[in-house]
């Protein structure tokens, strides 16, 4: 395995190194709750629309698209948290009948885009990049709102990811996506106790 990482470390494209190096840092400066953390996902994932787009994942790329609007609206939400005396926004919580709501919705939009996808594209495993892609339009929303349970979604998405990848032969970005599930207890348990320490019981406006 560790042969097999080298060399498609040595073969990839600098662009790709690149994005996986910011992706990293994205994550490691969104535990700290760093607005910073969003400039880094913007260059990461533009990368990544044309990675995931030259291997036939197209439901990942255009995922991507979504993460590069995403990221400035994070970058936007979160500095308002620091226009308003904050030293950031608070992290608050949804009540689960959010969840539920958002659950069924996202299966429903996987049948379709799968089904879609399947019958009139030749789109690589058309089902699990659907699961990976609608759950992680959620989830990215839930971070840039700072919604505590954003990190129990990504660990989710992050596990089918690292088998994607694998399957389309993407070990440096599988690689990745294990190094994400190992930093999530730590993102959780850093977000919860900024929780805890607030009065906010509720997600923030």
């Amino acid at each position: 395995m560790f042969e097999l990482i080298l060399a498609q470390w040595q073969a990839q494209d600098s662009f790709e190194i690149i994005a996986v190096v910011l992706a990293v840092a994205y994550l490691v400066l969104a535990i700290r709750q760093s607005i910073w953390c969003w400039p880094c996902a913007f260059v990461s994932t533009g990368i990544y629309v044309w990675l995931f787009f030259d291997v036939a994942l197209f439901m990942e790329s255009a995922l991507n698209v979504f993460y590069l609007l995403m990221a400035i609206y994070g970058f936007y939400y979160w500095l308002k948290g620091r226009e308003h005396a904050m030293p950031s926004r608070p992290v608050g919580v949804l009540a689960l009948r959010w969840h539920a709501t958002a659950i069924l919705v996202i299966a429903v939009l996987i049948g379709i885009s799968g089904l879609l996808l399947a019958r009139y594209t030749p789109q690589a495993y058309p089902y699990a990049d659907s699961f990976t892609s609608w759950t992680a339009v959620w989830a990215t929303w839930l971070t840039a709102r700072k919604v505590l349970e954003n990190w129990w979604y990504w660990l989710v998405i992050n596990v089918v990811s690292v088998w994607l990848f694998l399957q389309k032969e993407l070990v440096l970005t599988a690689l990745l996506f294990v190094i994400y599930i190992a930093m999530i207890p730590f993102g959780y348990l850093a977000w919860r106790r900024s929780f805890l320490r607030t009065d906010e019981q509720a997600l923030p406006e």
